[in-house]
């Protein structure tokens, strides 16, 4: 639990929805959750947080305008080890590019693309918007960190990594969608569990003990 000394870094590059997030790992047990801007503190975080909505782009944009804030989530994350969230577009910025307005670079952190979802039924309605089920995949490479359950989920891009061992969930849209990515110490999910409710609220409460 993020009690005592823990902190976590909750990034805040102009992505919106950071309040609710934050009531939701507050609500899950975090104690000390620093909504920050500062590559200093992200650097001195104990856990990361990278939430987003809006566009591939648009987030992209914020999170490189912020200077050395890239570095700094990169030096704590990959040499300090820090456990990462990344949350719908944060997630998808987990990817090497995203399709949206033209291609734009990701972090390439878990090697892939953010396309649009295409619709193969006329039924099925774009963007995806609403509660739906989270089915585990064959490997684990969130390390316990996921649950099948039902998330609210809402994004007309989804993520397509290069490799399927990163796959730590899906949902269905009209065909297979990936619901969550996993390598090593990062994971992202394209639902939000702020808005998922109980499913929601163990998934971050998993994550303050996660211990990849």
């Amino acid at each position: 639990m993020t009690g005592g000394g823990q902190t976590l870094a909750l990034i805040d590059y102009g992505a919106g929805n950071l309040h609710s997030v934050a009531n939701a790992l507050r609500a899950a047990g975090a104690r000390n959750v620093a909504i920050t801007a500062d590559p200093a503190v992200v650097r001195a975080a104990d856990r990361i947080v990278l939430p987003g909505v809006g566009s591939f782009r648009a987030c992209a944009e914020g999170l490189w305008g912020i200077a050395g804030m890239v570095e700094a989530m990169t030096e704590r994350v990959h040499v300090g080890g820090a456990p990462f969230l990344g949350i719908c577009v944060g997630m998808q910025l987990l990817a090497t590019r995203g399709l949206e307005h033209g291609v734009t670079r990701g972090l390439d952190w878990i090697g892939g693309q953010v396309q649009m979802i295409e619709r193969t039924d006329p039924a099925i309605k774009i963007p995806h918007m609403g509660w739906n089920d989270v089915s585990l995949g064959r490997k684990d490479p969130a390390q316990g960190l996921i649950d099948a359950g039902e998330a609210y989920f809402l994004h007309s891009y989804h993520f397509q990594p290069d490799d399927g061992a990163h796959v730590a969930a899906m949902t269905d849209h009209g065909g297979g969608l990936v619901a969550a990515v996993a390598r090593d110490n990062v994971v992202g999910v394209q639902f939000h569990p702020e808005k998922s409710q109980a499913y929601g609220l163990a998934l971050l409460a998993r994550f303050l003990e996660w211990k990849p």
